[in-house]
This record gives structure tokens, C-alpha cells and sequence, in this order.
């Protein structure tokens, strides 16, 4: 065996789970990336005999088999195609789906901020179409283990084929279950025995006591919620527990850029909210979390405030009713005449105008 071989088999003698399907030429089965000369991508799955159709012509997949990654081929009539294996960012947004999916830029985040590491022992609830399972399984490896809970059982048959569709089988660091979180949890885990849990539901705040029983001390809970009223309710319900740190939150916003010689700008558009992330750690048994000491809010108002945010106390000059009356004055002086109000100021007049018509 070669050294870099060695290096890439050290450890219990194997390749990562999936690791040799992302090397070598292409094959059958493979899902493949298309890239044509306007930037459209379009990802086939490779079939003996079968063809990609366009209204440019059509591509055998059989010119793609066999050829090495990043290999130009053209179609029947000239059309070039960029082909890649694609990157787990692509995977994810183009994947069958059932439910929304955690996207990429959330997903890295819950593996760094969550301090997600190989071997890692970690429990995921609200598995959805298996985003972020892949995300975890990645990060754990195959010596570490990832036990998934799912209350739907079609989001879990969707989840456990996207995930074998992009590791080429099982993964042996993988099991999911079916039922509600925090009554398995705590039948299936052994106490203390957790190293994260990372939550994507409705109600973690629920939770709480199912977490901090199977959580081990210093382990960290990741909380992907959607809306303000969720990220608060949880947070309340960590401080009230007493075995978790003071809970940290945040949401992440990603920019592209359009880079073509001199002009270099922002994007038009951008992946901005699509959920808050909140952490916490589990403190040690029997002990009692830190509270931050922060400058006490004011929750009454006495006049003395009340009045301190007067007009004239912030530097305006007050408006006297001199002024007041004299622009009412040019005001209505200024306004258009109401409908009709020059017929009513005339009618005495209107005898006169009729005798007039008269005499000519």
C-alpha cells in the first residue's frame, strides 16, 4: 500500500462510508452534474443507453460514463456540457422532499457552532427530508453515531433515501426511529450518554427535561426554529430549567457576488432569514447556571421621566398659538373654494343677470 493510500485508510483500515463513490471516472447509477455554456445546471442520473434531452439536442449518457470528473462532452449537435459530481449543496436543494429542508448555510453553522466532531454521539428530532442527517453523518463519520426521530413515517422513508442515495447505501453510523422525541428519547438513550442534540420542530421548548436527561454534561443543544415566537419560548424554557447555560442565538444571511471583470457588485438577491439557531450547554448535575448580571431595565415611568422627553427638554422650540392661529389663517386662505360655493354666494345677483338677458 502506497502512503497516501495508507493515509487515506488509516485508522480501522477503511475508506469512509460513500467516500470511494465520490472518486474515479464516472459510473452507472452516479447522479451527475451538467453545466452548459449559460451557467443552467441540470443533474442526471447516469443510465446505459438512456439520453438527456434538450431542445438543443440530446446527450448520451453512455459519452459520460467512463469519463474522468470535470470532463467537457459535447452532444449530437456541438452543445458543450461541464460535467461534476455534485457538491452536497447542490444535493440538498435539488433532493426529493416532503418537508423544508435545513439549508446549507444553517446546516454549517449547527455543525460548527454545535461543535459537531467525528465520533461524536448525537441525537437529531425532526428529520424531514434528511438535509441535515447527511450535514451530521458527515460530520460524526462512521465511528461516531446518529440516532434520528421522526413523527411522520413518509418524511422518514424520504430521509432514508435521500441519505442512501448520496452515501450509496446504509450508513453504519445512522439509525431512525419513529414517535414523539421526548417520550423515546429517554426510553432508547441512556442518561448522560448524548453528546449533542440538535432539534428542528415546532416545540423544543417541550423538550427541555427530555434533553438534559440523556444530554451529557457539557454537551450542547442546537435548536433550528423558524419564527421570533419560538426562539423566545425556547429561551424562557432553558432559563427556567436551571441545567443549562445562559442560551445564545443568531441567524446567518448569505450574499453572493457578480464578479465579470471591473463590475464587481452584490447579488440582486440573496438567501437571507430562513431560521434562528439557539444554543445551550448542560451544566453539571446538582449545580445551579450562572445568571448574567446586566443593568436593571426600568418597567414604570414616573412624570419626572414622562417629562424629561417633552418637546422643549429634547431642544424643540414650542409652537405658540400666535403661530398656530396664523397658519390656520394661510392655511384656509390657500385652500380651493368648496364645490358650489360660488352659486350660493351669488344669488341675489342671479334676478339681475336674468333681466339682463332679457333686455339684449
Amino acid at each position: 500500500m502506497s502512503q497516501s493510500n495508507a493515509k487515506l485508510t488509516a485508522g480501522n483500515g477503511a475508506e469512509p462510508h460513500g467516500a470511494a463513490a465520490r472518486r474515479g471516472p464516472f459510473r452507472a447509477g452516479e447522479r451527475v452534474q451538467l453545466t452548459d455554456e449559460r451557467t443552467r445546471m441540470n443533474t442526471i442520473t447516469l443510465t446505459p443507453g438512456q439520453a438527456y434531452h434538450t431542445h438543443k439536442g440530446f446527450l448520451n449518457h453512455d459519452a459520460v460514463i467512463g469519463q474522468p470528473e470535470g470532463s467537457v462532452v459535447a452532444n449530437n449537435v456541438g452543445q458543450l456540457y461541464q460535467t461534476l459530481r455534485p457538491l452536497l449543496s447542490d444535493f440538498v436543494l435539488s433532493m426529493p422532499r416532503g418537508a423544508a429542508v435545513v439549508y446549507p448555510k444553517d446546516a454549517g453553522q449547527i455543525i460548527t457552532m454545535g461543535d459537531i466532531y467525528p465520533g461524536a454521539r448525537v441525537v437529531e428530532a425532526g428529520v424531514g427530508s434528511g438535509a441535515l442527517s447527511i450535514s451530521l453523518l458527515r460530520a460524526v463519520g462512521d465511528g461516531g453515531y446518529l440516532h434520528s426521530f421522526e413523527r411522520r413515517e413518509e418524511f422518514a422513508d424520504i430521509a432514508r433515501g435521500n441519505v442512501e442515495t448520496i452515501f450509496g447505501g446504509k450508513h453504519p453510523a445512522w439509525k431512525i426511529s419513529l414517535g414523539d422525541f421526548q417520550d423515546e428519547v429517554v426510553r432508547q438513550e441512556s442518561p448522560a450518554s448524548i453528546d449533542r442534540v440538535v432539534l428542528d420542530m415546532l416545540a423544543p421548548w417541550e423538550c427541555v427535561d427530555a434533553v438534559a436527561t440523556v444530554l451529557a454534561p457539557g454537551g450542547v443543544w442546537i435548536n433550528y426554529v423558524a419564527t421570533v415566537t419560538q426562539l423566545s419560548r425556547t429561551a424562557e424554557a432553558i432559563r427556567a430549567d436551571g441545567r443549562f447555560t445562559e442560551p445564545d442565538a443568531w441567524e446567518s444571511m448569505v450574499r453572493g457576488w457578480h464578479l465579470e471583470g471591473l463590475a464587481v457588485r452584490p447579488d440582486h438577491r440573496m438567501v437571507a432569514h430562513t431560521g434562528f439557531l439557539l444554543t445551550a450547554r448542560r451544566l453539571a448535575d446538582g449545580v445551579t447556571g450562572l445568571t448574567p448580571k446586566r443593568r436593571p431595565s426600568k418597567t414604570e415611568f414616573s412624570a419626572e421621566d414622562l417629562n424629561a422627553w417633552t418637546p422643549a427638554n429634547v431642544g424643540e422650540r414650542d409652537v405658540s398659538a400666535k403661530k398656530l392661529r396664523r397658519a390656520a389663517r394661510e392655511a384656509t386662505a390657500t385652500a380651493p373654494a368648496p364645490v358650489g360655493a360660488g352659486s350660493e354666494s351669488t344669488d341675489t345677483s342671479g334676478p339681475q343677470h336674468v333681466e339682463n338677458a332679457k333686455d339684449g
